[in-house]
């Protein structure tokens, strides 16, 4: 279940944005699976049992659990699990027969890309099981736990930069390529998807660590609020990695700081005894 997560996190969004035909087999195969089995997952919440806040016992009574569930995180669970795209275009379909054919065609496929979107709420789940392991395995902030949480952070940090990326290009394309945007002053329109994911990759990274906008500075507003919001991501995942590096650079003497305050406190004592 943890790698479904993870490449739902990972793939979705590429195939989103890079790929025009999302109708494929291998496409329609993978989102039916992994609907399929986060819908089974949101089930079995019902029937889960909950640790109290206090680590004290478990609620295992099923009206609890479904009142407790529903008043959390059932919604975006529910909303993530649900294949809104694709119910959208089926009725779409029934609706209007000749759809494609017309210019509503291209709007319906924008929508739907854009409702696909909604699949990514599953990053609330997966910080939800990892969260669940670190109670399971009772870590206090310790070397070990400061370790864990620098590993975890880098991840979503690594994770954003891909997502930063990714919207870096879905939002020209959504534009149909404006000829100002980045993509059509690179000539990127019609090449590989991974010579355009690793572009925007390059530039959504040149933003997230402001040192520089990439292949060329922002010229639209889109171009300019996403690269203010590129900005902002990068500056807030660099603040929260130093405040968790200085945690486990403290953690690391952690064992000789107490011993120092120790021998101190005891010549305090001594020496007040003695005079």
């Amino acid at each position: 279940m943890l790698l479904l997560m993870v490449g739902n996190l990972i793939i979705i969004p590429v195939g989103i944005t890079f790929f025009k035909d999302e109708h494929t087999p291998p496409w329609i195969v993978f989102n039916v699976v992994s609907d399929t089995f986060f819908l089974m997952d949101l089930v079995l919440n019902f029937r889960t049992g909950i640790v109290k806040e206090d680590n004290t016992e478990i609620i295992l009574d099923p009206q609890q659990i479904k009142i407790k569930y529903l008043r959390s995180w059932f919604v975006v669970d529910f909303i993530s699990s649900i294949p809104v795209d694709y119910i959208f275009l089926i009725v779409e379909t029934r609706i209007d027969s000749d759809f494609y054919k017309t210019a509503r065609a291209l709007r319906i496929v924008r929508f739907t890309k854009i409702l696909s979107l909604l699949r990514l709420l599953r990053l609330s789940r997966l910080i939800r099981y990892i969260h669940q392991w670190e109670e399971i395995f009772h870590m206090t902030y310790d070397l070990a736990s400061a370790m864990v949480r620098i590993v975890n952070l880098i991840g979503m940090m690594l994770l954003l930069c891909h997502w930063d990326g990714c919207l870096q290009f879905l939002v020209p394309m959504l534009q149909d390529f404006p000829a100002d945007c980045w993509v059509s002053k690179n000539k990127m329109v019609n090449d590989t998807w991974g010579q355009q994911y690793s572009y925007a990759l390059f530039k959504a990274m040149s933003h997230m660590l402001c040192i520089g906008y990439g292949m060329y500075p922002p010229v639209g507003m889109t171009d300019v609020w996403l690269t203010i919001l590129s900005m902002i991501v990068g500056a807030t995942c660099y603040a929260m990695f130093v405040g968790h590096a200085t945690a486990l650079i403290q953690s690391l003497d952690s064992s000789r700081r107490q011993y120092q305050e120790k021998v101190s406190q005891d010549d305090v004592f001594l020496t007040a005894v003695l005079s």
